[in-house]
């Protein structure tokens, strides 16, 4: 039988891999093949640890919670193409320094349409 921390871990991936439409708490439980009694103690504890929050729902006429994680999953490509990695002033950028992230016209416009899309 799976100890409680090996079922919490596949809960959260599972949780997690569900990003920002979240995932059924009774869902859930069918996909880590535990009772509805250790899904939800499983989804408590997640909650608080501070790695989900939980919204009731109603699903099929009965009330649920949907759980949705509070960390998502990081990619590369969410930077791929950020300026900073080609930049022939690299070397030269610093915090402090004349050139620096916190005056860099590209780092701007880079994040301003990153944030728009």
């Amino acid at each position: 039988m799976p100890r409680n921390n090996d079922l919490e871990q596949k809960a959260l991936e599972i949780i997690m891999r569900s990003g920002e439409k979240g995932i059924l708490q009774s869902d859930l439980w069918r996909e880590i093949n535990a009772t509805s009694r250790e899904g939800s103690r499983i989804s408590i504890r997640l909650e608080s640890k501070g790695l989900i929050y939980r919204k009731p729902e109603i699903s099929k006429g009965r009330w649920t919670y949907r759980l949705y994680p509070k960390r998502h999953i990081v990619s590369i490509d969410s930077i791929l193409d950020c300026p900073c990695i080609s930049c022939e002033e690299n070397a030269k950028c610093s915090a402090g320094g004349k050139i620096s992230p916190n005056n860099c016209e590209k780092l701007v416009q880079w994040v301003l349409k990153e944030d728009q899309t």
